[in-house]
């Protein structure tokens, strides 16, 4: 393995988003009118609280592209060839890992694992596994933490790039995608995703399946209106279980895979993609 897995890292330039292009530009014309009109104080701080109201929701949004780039589809060529992604998160988890790596083995598909760094760490092998059998692991942070939306930029980052050099350095690749926990997230994020060189990706419908104990529930959420180019959202951490003790995702994965097979899309990772 390599012993210096940031040289994997690439840097791109930030280029802040429309919405937050038009953000800065409020403050720095607010703190020029304050200065020339103070009496004018009521109005500059409401117009400053309704922009960071919008700024809060749009990284309360999941799908949201206000903050910047987010894979919330395929691009055009991938969908044009009539490819969709399966994605699972939250692990790698020893118990339901395997059973859906070895579902995607029996139906020869590939997915891309959103993976927590400190459970990468923690499960060396099973990352391995998850690489060596052909899927794409890629960085779902350090700790997965509830509040990861909170942070400011400095606990964001290492956050972020912890989890990067985390996973570098057990799979000896650096991951290329970025799922924010729970798809939750602020204005910070994107400035470090494009430090750090990576894309932004949620999706285009999830099953629920941490939540939901019934799999034909979850399955019907994901089937719904399927059609290429859509990224679909599973779990292998946090899965919920069915009154029988299953894991829902591990229920739900060949039922997904027979209906993207009988509508003749075919499964790759984001990364296949690029």
């Amino acid at each position: 393995m390599s012993s210096t897995p940031t040289k994997t890292l690439s840097e791109a330039r930030w280029r802040p988003s429309r919405l937050v292009r038009g953000s800065i530009a409020a403050h720095v014309a607010g703190a020029a009118l304050f200065a020339a009109r103070p009496s004018l104080w009521p109005w500059l701080i409401g117009g400053l609280v309704a922009d960071h109201a919008l700024l809060t929701a749009s990284g309360l949004w999941p799908r949201s592209q206000l903050l910047g780039p987010n894979w919330v589809r395929l691009p055009q060529s991938a969908t044009a060839q009539r490819n969709v992604a399966i994605t699972i998160d939250d692990g790698p988890d020893p118990d339901v890992t395997p059973r859906l790596l070895d579902v995607l083995d029996r139906y020869g598909v590939r997915a891309t694992f959103f993976c927590i760094g400190e459970r990468v760490t923690a499960h060396p092998g099973l990352a391995r596994d998850i690489v060596r059998r052909g899927h794409a692991l890629e960085n779902h942070s350090h700790r997965h933490l509830h509040r990861f939306s909170l942070l400011g930029p400095r606990a964001m980052a290492a956050e972020v790039s912890r989890a990067q050099l985390e996973i570098a350095s057990v799979v000896d690749e650096a991951p290329r995608f970025f799922r924010a926990p729970a798809g939750l997230r602020n204005p910070f994020l994107d400035p470090i995703l494009a430090r750090l060189g990576l894309k932004l990706a949620s999706w285009t419908r999830r099953g629920f399946d941490t939540v939901t104990d019934r799999p034909d529930a979850v399955c019907a959420r994901l089937v719904r209106g399927l059609g290429a180019g859509d990224i679909l959202l599973l779990h292998d951490g946090h899965a919920a279980r069915t009154p029988n003790g299953v894991p829902v995702s591990v229920e739900v994965l060949p039922q997904l895979l027979e209906a993207v097979a009988t509508a003749r899309l075919t499964p790759v990772t984001l990364r296949a993609t690029l």
